[in-house]
C-alpha cells in the first residue's frame, strides 16, 4: 500500500478542464517532483493533495483512508510556498513558535526545544531573532521551511519553493532541502517547472503536460528514456525530426561531428555549422543539415577546442543508430 495516492481525479473549473484522470501512487519517505510547463495542471494537483481543492472526480487516499473531502486541517501536512508567507512583523523565532505554540499536546519546554531544532537544522539559529525584511530570499525560504517541518508533517509539500530565488542560491538550497528531506525521512511532493530541479532532487519525476501524467519515473529512466515528444523536449534538449513513419530524437551529447566521414556504424548526417557556443565545460554547436532541419551538438569544451570547428563550416554530424527514439507517427515536434 502507498503512502499517498491520487486515484482518477479530474478537476474541471468553469467548464476548463484543468487535470484528466491523474493517478499517482507516492511511497513513504520519497521526494516526487511534480513537472510541467505553465498551466499543465501541477499546482492543482497539489492543492488537491492539500485539500485546498477538491476533485470533480476521483479521489485521494493518505495510508489507504478516503481523505478526499478532509479538509487540509485533518492532514497533517506541511507546506512551503514560493513566495514563502512569513508573518513580516515577527522574528525567525517567532514565525517558527506561532504554529507551534497551537500544539497543546506539547509542553511550553518542547515547543521551545523544537523550535531550536529546526533553527539548528537551517542553520539559522544565530539569525533568530531578525525579522524576514532583514534576511536574504535564501534565508526566509529556509525560515518557511523550519516552520513546515517543526510541527513534524506526515508529509511535506512544496510549491515552486525556489523559483524566485536567484541561481546561485537555488543550487545551494536544492542540496540543502534534499539533505533535510533525507534526514527527516519525509514523504515530500515538490511542484517545479525547472527540469534541472526535478533532475537534481527528487527520487521520482511526474512530467505534466494539459492536465495529463505523460510519463512517471527515476530522473534517470525520464531523461534517457522519455516515453512522448513532448517529454523529450521538455526534459533536457532534443532534436527532433518528423520523418516517414514517425517522429525521431536524439539528443545532443549523443551526436558528434567530423570533417571526413567515418565508418564506425553510425548514421553521417552532412551538414554546416551556424554558431558555437561556449557554456564553460560544455560547448554547443549549432547547424543546419543539408535537409534543412536544424540540429545542436553538445560536447567538451576542451575537444571543441581542439577541433577548432567554426561556423560555415561543411560537417559530418555522426549519429548512432542506437542514441535515437522513435515516437509515434502523430507526435508533435
Amino acid at each position: 500500500m502507498s503512502f499517498l495516492s491520487v486515484k482518477n481525479v479530474t478537476k474541471v473549473f468553469d467548464g476548463q478542464t484543468a487535470l484528466k484522470n491523474v493517478s499517482l501512487d507516492i511511497e513513504k519517505g520519497e521526494l516526487i517532483s511534480i513537472l510541467g510547463p505553465s498551466g499543465c495542471g501541477k499546482t492543482t494537483l497539489l492543492r488537491i493533495i492539500a485539500g485546498l481543492e477538491t476533485p470533480t472526480e476521483g479521489t485521494v487516499e493518505i495510508k489507504g483512508r478516503d481523505c478526499t473531502k478532509l479538509p487540509p486541517s485533518k492532514r497533517n501536512f506541511g507546506i512551503v510556498f514560493q513566495s514563502y508567507a512569513l508573518f513580516p512583523h515577527m522574528t525567525v523565532e517567532q514565525n517558527i513558535m506561532f504554529g507551534l505554540n497551537q500544539q497543546k499536546n506539547l509542553s511550553k519546554g518542547e515547543r521551545r526545544q523544537r523550535c531550536e531544532e529546526v533553527l539548528t537544522m537551517v542553520d539559522l539559529y544565530e539569525h533568530r531573532k531578525k525579522y524576514p525584511p532583514q534576511l536574504s530570499g535564501g534565508q526566509q525560504q529556509r525560515t518557511a521551511l523550519a516552520r513546515a517541518v517543526s510541527l513534524k508533517p506526515e508529509y511535506l509539500l512544496l510549491d515552486e519553493p525556489l523559483s524566485a530565488l536567484d541561481a546561485k542560491v537555488r543550487v545551494k538550497l536544492r542540496s540543502e532541502i534534499c539533505q533535510i528531506q533525507r534526514r527527516l525521512g519525509i514523504t515530500t511532493v515538490m511542484v517545479t517547472h525547472d527540469q534541472e530541479e526535478a533532475l537534481t532532487m527528487a527520487d521520482r519525476i511526474v512530467v505534466m503536460n494539459n492536465g495529463s501524467v505523460e510519463q512517471t519515473g527515476e530522473p534517470r529512466e525520464v531523461y534517457s528514456s522519455p516515453e512522448s515528444a513532448f517529454v523529450a523536449n521538455f526534459i533536457g534538449t532534443m532534436n527532433l525530426y518528423r520523418k516517414e513513419g514517425g517522429t525521431y530524437g536524439v539528443r545532443p551529447e549523443s551526436i558528434s561531428v567530423s570533417r571526413q566521414k567515418r565508418s564506425d556504424g553510425s548514421q553521417l548526417w552532412p551538414g554546416r555549422i551556424t554558431e558555437v557556443e561556449f557554456r564553460g565545460p560544455l560547448t554547443r554547436i549549432y547547424g543546419r543539415l543539408d535537409s534543412h532541419e536544424p540540429i545542436c551538438v553538445d560536447m567538451e569544451s576542451e575537444k571543441a577546442e581542439s577541433l577548432d570547428l567554426r561556423p560555415n563550416e561543411n560537417i559530418f554530424f555522426s549519429v548512432p543508430s542506437k542514441e535515437i527514439i522513435k515516437y509515434p507517427e502523430n507526435e508533435a515536434v
